[in-house]
């Protein structure tokens, strides 16, 4: 992942402060689609860069025990350019380069208009639905580098400088802003980025103990996340969909970008009452996070290259190419 400078954005509604910026925006026009199942909703957590083979090594609990109880693979894989532009891109919109334009940390060639990402597509389909996202590399949320590839549209939007603040810090931001935001608010759809284990690795190497402490880390605050969601009122009564995946693997430098199996790979975690637990005799694809969260929604999308995955009623292996 390259480290520009970062750039806020300039949204309709924002306030930055301390390297913060938290963009608001009116609802898009409703399109129409299917009946969500009963008080669906969806948190998609997107960690930076993980190498599966180091995953396995590292202690962490919390995915551990999603793992365990929900739909999970570690033979999932990516089929775009194992860097982090097209990485995110096809991850959050559904759709593999071909259709996004995205092929390198350059997102100026995008067509996210006609492939947004999956919370962008939630605020046009179903504008009720409350979304957020919180992100810390500038492109993914500001107009820096050709982006954003998280749309204005999305009702609550935080960016934070990961390039200024260190990802460190501004993944631990991230977190507590999430957290706050998860465990209070009338939240149908979230995503937020953690950007520290994919640095990391490239300033050391993909064997270091200090990727493998980063990874760490971001597991327990995958579990921040998931205490503020059991934290929230009406939590029992809602129907919440956790997806956890990362937008390329590495090479044992610590850096991807080639077709190597060690950065073609990588995970896809499902967890919540509406998995179908197990393990998967095809493996999943990095275009699939979107299509899932969205098929939980019952937010029909015609085109995408994804596939639901691990929803119960949607397993056995994709037919098609």
């Amino acid at each position: 992942m390259s480290r520009p400078p970062g750039a806020a954005s300039g949204p309709r509604l924002a306030l930055l402060v301390a390297g913060l910026s938290v963009v608001g925006s009116p609802p898009a026009s409703p399109a129409q689609d299917a009946p969500p199942p009963a008080d669906a909703r969806v948190l998609v957590v997107g960690i930076d860069g993980v190498r599966v083979d180091v995953l396995r090594r590292a202690d962490t609990p919390v995915l551990d025990s999603l793992a365990a109880a929900g739909f999970f693979s570690d033979r999932a894989f990516t089929p775009v350019r194992t860097v982090s532009g097209p990485g995110w891109s096809s991850m959050l919109t559904g759709v593999r380069t071909e259709k996004h334009g995205v092929d390198s940390n350059d997102f100026s060639p995008n067509r996210y208009a006609e492939w947004p990402d999956f919370l962008t597509r939630v605020e046009r389909a179903r504008p009720e639905l409350g979304t957020f996202a919180v992100l810390d590399w500038p492109p993914l949320g500001t107009s820096a580098d050709g982006g954003p590839l998280v749309s204005d549209a999305v009702d609550v939007k935080v960016n934070l400088d990961g390039d200024g603040l260190g990802y460190g810090p501004a993944d631990s931001a991230s977190v507590a802003a999430a957290a706050g935001h998860l465990r209070s608010a009338d939240v149908h759809a979230a995503f937020v980025y953690l950007g520290d284990p994919d640095v990391v690795s490239h300033d050391t190497d993909s064997h270091s103990l200090a990727y493998r402490a980063s990874l760490e880390r971001a597991d327990a605050q995958l579990g921040l996340l998931l205490d503020a969601l059991h934290a929230r009122p009406g939590y029992e009564e809602e129907n919440w969909l956790v997806l956890v995946s990362t937008d390329h693997g590495r090479n044992d430098a610590g850096g991807h970008g080639g077709e190597s199996p060690s950065e073609t790979t990588i995970f896809f975690l499902a967890s919540g009452p509406a998995v179908a637990p197990g393990r998967p005799a095809c493996p999943p694809e990095i275009t699939d996070v979107a299509a899932t969260a969205l098929a939980h929604l019952g937010i029909a999308a015609e085109g995408l290259d994804g596939r639901p995955r691990g929803l119960r009623g949607t397993e056995g292996c994709p037919a098609g190419p």
